[in-house]
């Protein structure tokens, strides 16, 4: 057994929240140690977001040359190297792990442990013959998918975003149990690179967006000949050599060659003995307070194990709430009023705060709503990418309260209208905004404009105007 090492703080997990903790700890001054049994970077690295942006890139590759006809250029079918893609996306996350690196935390300064870790006491935990005791802890150990009981389902046989950008033989067809932002991104992405796909979900897709423009979203996945089954209860699976059947409530079955399980996310907390640290918590995940304090207040939780929403965004926004409470003492609380997400799509489609559904049930019919389509924007028109628009919600007054935005884009677009929820502004702010023609970026001030078209040409400001002009110069 080594000799107790004795540090500021340790934080056990090393993807996105880890990472940022520790890096903006020592940098600040504080002796800090990193445990992390799994790959450095994380989720997000590895499995999550670069591994599925990387292959959607390549599908939107395979599509538009398909679709070239409409810019007066002969489409033709793709010929697509599916292990080439695969190879693709390894070496977008291999650009970017050095910056994840053990060895970039090395230089920092940071103590690296690559094993996994259990709480001891409060303030210990043992990983590997290494004993480590600190004055801070910081939980950050992710999540992963989550597998459904559901008759039959072998884990060991079954794709999930931790296996399935590994594969490099391309799947005949894919079917997918799950309509989340997983589950669908994935079903474009492989449709798009030559697989039949088959979503399977219990309920609609996209849950968690407006429903109007999940509508579009819906559309679109059917046009490209996603097959969508809403609605629907899986009975059992069934593993053969061949392939994978899954049967449905009623007796119908699904055929496949591989199946993908994106139903949700599991909380990483086993063996970590949290008991012993007297910390809380229950199958969402580690129990906190807004400052992200577990019930034991010197050890925090932070990203996805916090049990509250899991987008790699959030475990950034995570650090630095923890570091101005554990650092700097300041009594800084986490707020989801103004929470980003986006669903990377062809078009994307986007949130930030509430949704329209949302709104109403909090503000009853007081709510105001604008609207504006891309068939409006001139930028999107000579993309001939008119799919969508941008719904903006606000209380009474005109403040913004929530924004959703289907279209070219629309990941990029949402961030301005989290700054105006953030700061409380209202719509005028960004209906007088100067934007650049053409644009996509246009679609933010029309909307904006639009809240106000109804008052601006209505008979009283003609009577107005007309008394105006009557004045001398």
């Amino acid at each position: 057994m080594k000799q107790i090492l004795q540090v500021d703080l340790c934080v056990i997990g090393a993807g996105a929240a880890g990472l940022s903790v520790a890096a903006g700890a020592v940098q600040l001054g504080l002796d800090v140690a990193l445990v992390e049994k799994g790959k450095m970077g994380g989720d997000c690295l590895n499995t999550g977001c670069v591994p599925s942006k990387s292959l959607l890139a390549a599908a939107k590759a395979a599509h538009t040359m398909r679709t070239g006809k409409k810019y007066g250029i002969r489409g033709q079918e793709p010929d697509i190297d599916f292990k080439a893609v695969k190879k693709h996306v390894a070496d977008v996350i291999k650009g970017i792990e050095p910056h994840d690196s053990q060895e970039r935390f090395e230089g920092l300064g940071i103590k690296v442990f690559r094993d996994a870790a259990r709480f001891t006491g409060k303030n210990t935990i043992q990983t590997g013959d290494q004993t480590i005791s600190a004055k801070y802890f910081v939980i950050a150990t992710g999540s992963r998918a989550a597998i459904p009981p559901i008759e039959g389902l072998d884990p060991l046989r079954t794709l999930t975003n931790e296996t399935i950008f590994e594969l490099e033989e391309k799947p005949d067809h894919l079917v997918i149990i799950g309509g989340g932002p997983i589950g669908i991104e994935m079903a474009q992405a492989h449709r798009r690179l030559g697989c039949k796909v088959t979503v399977l979900d219990m309920g609609a897709i996209l849950p968690r967006d407006d429903s109007d423009l999940v509508e579009i979203a819906r559309a679109s996945l059917l046009n490209e000949g996603v097959k969508l089954m809403e609605n629907v209860a899986i009975n059992k699976v069934t593993h053969s050599d061949g392939g994978v059947t899954v049967t449905l409530e009623g007796g119908d079955g699904v055929k496949g060659s591989h199946l993908l399980v994106a139903a949700g996310r599991q909380v990483n907390i086993d063996g970590l003995d949290l008991e012993k640290a007297g910390v809380a918590y229950d199958k969402r995940g580690i129990q906190t307070d807004g400052r992200l304090r577990t019930s034991s207040k010197h050890i925090y939780a932070a990203g996805d194990v916090a049990g509250g929403p899991q987008f790699t965004h959030i475990a950034g926004y995570h650090a630095g709430i923890i570091v101005r409470n554990m650092i700097f003492k300041m009594p800084a609380k986490f707020d989801y009023s103004a929470l980003p997400w986006v669903t990377y799509t062809d078009p994307e489609l986007a949130q930030v705060g509430l949704t329209e559904k949302e709104a109403k049930e909090k503000y009853g019919d007081s709510i105001k709503i604008s609207k504006a389509n891309f068939k409006e924007n001139d930028r999107a028109r000579a993309d001939k990418q008119t799919e969508g628009c941008a719904k903006i919600i606000m209380k009474k007054n005109g403040r913004v309260i929530g924004a959703s935005i289907i279209g070219p884009h629309a990941g990029e677009l949402i961030s301005l209208w989290g700054l105006v929820i953030s700061q409380k502004m209202k719509i005028g702010a960004v209906a007088n905004m100067i934007v650049p023609y053409p644009t996509y970026a246009e679609i933010s001030k029309r909307a904006a404009g639009a809240y106000f078209t109804s008052s601006l040409f209505s008979d009283k400001t003609r009577f107005i105007t007309g008394l105006l002009q009557k004045l001398p110069f």
